[in-house]
């Protein structure tokens, strides 16, 4: 699931990643079915290569998008933001500044483990993203539910910032019971960093009184059993 969500912010900066993903997979499967059935070693070799080509850029696409959304996390007027900043790693033994003819060698020699593994014990796919609060100097995983949601929001402004320095428009953003687990401080801060960014955005919630903070900021919409017709509330 990490992995994933890095590969969506990836998605946004580099729209080209999801195919090299989606070809790297299935390169790899197809390298796990003859390895399986003892096939033509040309044939492995050839998959391998393109295992290798698209693998590095997978990983280098996930570096690129890591530095731009931690870059992006940090206030330019250097005081500390409403949400914590993340430092985050790509974890795993894959190194993404790696040559494709390096890892090409290095599934090649992997031929006989993968095969009584039944799959690719190396390469991107292993990857893991690794988040620590660094105020706290923790990891995530051992920080509280509200200190972790505010972490993956703070990369998730940080992902809506880079794009809209690399591409010159802020996004849409869309966000599903954002409110929830947050004081009113902290909401009004979130309220107040989404209208810095100037995007417009979609947020859900439970109850009215969640979005008081945007005051005459927001218009908002109640939905009621289903029904396609919205009340505007406010």
């Amino acid at each position: 699931e990490r992995r994933r969500f890095l590969d969506r912010m990836t998605l946004s900066l580099l729209p080209d990643h999801a195919e090299t993903a989606t070809r790297y997979d299935r390169a790899m499967r197809e390298r796990n079915r003859v390895l399986k059935d003892g096939g033509d070693p040309r044939w492995l070799t050839a998959l391998e290569t393109q295992m290798a080509e698209h693998g590095v850029a997978l990983a280098r696409g996930r570096a690129h998008a890591l530095a731009a959304l931690l870059a992006a996390q940090a206030d330019p007027s250097g005081e500390p933001g409403a949400f914590p900043r993340a430092e985050a790693e790509i974890a795993g033994a894959f190194d993404a500044q790696a040559a494709p003819e390096d890892f090409a060698a290095t599934l090649h020699d992997a031929r006989p483990r993968d095969a009584q593994a039944g799959r690719a014990l190396t390469g991107p796919h292993r990857s893991d993203l690794a988040v620590r609060y660094a105020e706290k100097d923790a990891p995530a995983a051992e920080c509280s539910t509200g200190e972790q949601k505010a972490l993956l929001v703070s990369l998730i402004l940080a992902n809506a910032r880079a794009l809209y320095a690399e591409t010159g428009a802020a996004p849409i953003l869309l966000l599903d019971e954002i409110a929830a687990h947050f004081d009113r401080t902290r909401r009004a801060s979130l309220f107040a960093e989404i209208a810095a960014l100037g995007a417009q955005a979609w947020m859900t919630g439970t109850e009215p009184g969640l979005f008081d903070a945007m005051g005459e900021g927001a218009q908002c919409l109640a939905v009621r059993d289903g029904a396609e017709g919205s009340e505007v509330v406010g």
